[in-house]
């Protein structure tokens, strides 16, 4: 029988004292999904280990000695979610990848509801939608969702108000973001250039951290790091506000002094100051050309910029593997 393979990344930092029970809970969903004669089937479960701090190597080998499920990718130093989130990607091999966090925010047994949304409607990627409040910080919760309404508005891209670490993503889109993503790149930005099917499917997000009063791998830092990543990836489209700005300026400067010589010619006496007039309509002419110039210039370099991080021309992408997923659809309630 034809089956359809997931490979699930995860990112691990401090996440020692949830492991055991993340792994726990993915060996179950495997045994559940195995029962039910569903078509697919968890081959792996990556776990990325960015130079962990708690002992959670320890855990990961274990835990890759009693299941071959389960394999686990060293980085040399830390790096960080996005770079470990890429590095695990990378060595995944599933028609589809899910991503989730180490500290059991992202249950796994919500990885079928993703994945039905998925092939209902043969998306590329769905983002899980948090019902609520999730880090346990009100302040932390509001600030993030109004930096990603600003930097969806300010991009023009809808789909970052979705952006989330609990994701599934179709295989091909997931390592080709991948592979173009540097270290500077928001890895949900990449993710974006390769594909505009994307949706979120809301379900209940919680981080277990908060509730157990352990302390987030996450700080002030590593939140702006976050911040800065997102807005240097994403292209700004109010840049060109500038260009538009040049250009009425220079059109502006252009009218108004034919005006002016007409009026000269025609009516001097109308003219009560003489000389403001020019030296005005000539610092808006040459103002605007100024503005137009610097607009054209920062049109280039964003294009250059986004060159340089590997956005693509095109993307072939195959959705021939859906019609598989048809039972897990309506095991979900997908219609």
């Amino acid at each position: 029988m034809d089956r359809v393979y997931l490979s699930t990344v995860t990112p691990v930092y401090r996440g020692g004292r949830y492991l055991r029970r993340l792994v726990d809970e993915i060996r179950e969903l495997r045994e559940a999904l195995d029962r039910d004669r569903l078509p697919v089937e968890i081959v792996e479960a990556i776990f990325v280990d960015d130079a962990s701090v708690d002992g959670s190597a320890a855990v990961l080998a274990e835990l890759a000695a009693a299941h071959p499920w389960v394999k686990v990718v060293t980085l040399s130093r830390n790096f960080g979610q996005h770079p470990a989130t890429v590095a695990g990607v990378l060595h995944a091999c599933g028609d589809w990848v899910a991503t989730l966090d180490e500290d059991l925010q992202h249950r796994p047994r919500l990885l079928v509801d993703l994945l039905a949304r998925a092939a209902a409607e043969s998306h590329d990627l769905v983002y899980a939608e948090p019902r609520g409040a999730v880090h346990g910080s009100v302040f932390r919760d509001a600030t993030s969702r109004f930096y990603k309404t600003v930097m969806s508005w300010l991009a023009a891209n809808p789909h970052i108000r979705r952006f989330n670490s609990f994701r599934m993503i179709r295989g091909s889109v997931a390592r080709a973001a991948a592979s173009v993503a540097s270290h500077t790149t928001y890895f949900d930005v990449a993710l974006c250039w390769f594909t505009d099917r994307v949706t979120s499917l809301p379900l209940p997000l919680k981080e277990v951290r908060a509730d157990e009063r352990d302390h987030s791998g996450y700080r002030l830092r590593s939140l702006l790091d976050h911040a800065r990543r997102l807005l240097v990836s994403s292209e700004i489209k109010p840049l060109r506000v500038g260009g538009a700005v040049g250009v009425g300026a220079l059109g502006l400067g252009v009218v108004g002094g034919a005006l002016t010589l007409i009026l000269k010619l025609v009516r001097p006496e109308l003219i009560a100051v003489r000389g403001w007039t020019s030296l005005f309509l000539a610092l808006t002419f040459f103002g605007g050309l100024l503005s137009l110039l610097l607009g054209i210039a920062l049109e280039y370099l964003s294009d250059l910029h986004l060159q340089a991080l590997g956005r693509p021309a095109f993307f072939v992408v195959d959705r021939g593997k859906d019609a598989l997923l048809r039972p897990l659809c309506e095991r979900a309630g997908v219609p």
